[in-house]
């Protein structure tokens, strides 16, 4: 719900509970220079760049963020967080941004989502992904009967280089369950 403009910025102050509020703290400083947008090895790609991202996150245009593929786009490599002029934390806030999608279950992400949440739950189980698994079950989330075969000549490539294997291995020793119940705990404090 936004509250008011703020004459002297010229940015929409968005309520505590918007989503938002948190990333526009986060990149508040942010004085425009283009840095991220020049450093990130996947600019060419994103619709709006990511300096473009940030002006958007600062006047709370909540429906143009959620309709662009940059923070999707966005591989995490801590780049444009290293150069950033103003020691932004650049990648938290597109993380920041990628959470929000997840929760508020948007459709534009709902691949993406169901990928991360099924490649995850297979490093949970069992230390480390279970390809055939993880695949498996992640086609089955889709309730897509026809997209196993968009990515059979994928699998069949990556089975004949020996990068994913048929068989399907016993459960781990040690399963990471405990590790991601600790990473929960400490995510509901904050």
């Amino acid at each position: 719900m936004k509250i008011a403009i703020n004459l002297e910025t010229n940015y929409e102050a968005v309520s505590d509970s918007e989503p938002l509020a948190r990333i526009q703290e986060m990149i508040r400083p942010c004085i425009q220079c283009g840095t991220c947008t020049a450093s990130c090895p996947n600019a060419f790609a994103m619709d709006p760049t990511p300096r473009q991202l940030w002006r958007l996150v600062l006047l709370g245009q909540k429906d143009e963020i959620f309709h662009s593929k940059t923070f999707s786009l966005c591989s995490d490599c801590y780049i444009c967080t290293l150069r950033c002029p103003r020691g932004l934390p650049l990648t938290e806030a597109m993380d920041a941004l990628k959470q929000i999608a997840a929760e508020e279950n948007l459709t534009e992400y709902k691949y993406s989502t169901l990928f991360y949440k099924n490649f995850l739950s297979s490093v949970r189980r069992h230390g480390r992904v279970r390809e055939m698994e993880f695949m498996t079950n992640y086609f089955a989330a889709l309730k897509d009967p026809l997209a196993p075969f968009r990515f059979a000549s994928l699998g069949m490539k990556l089975m004949a280089k020996g990068k994913v294997s048929l068989k399907w291995l016993p459960k781990a020793r040690f399963p990471l369950e405990k590790m991601f119940q600790k990473i929960n705990e400490l995510e509901k404090r904050t």
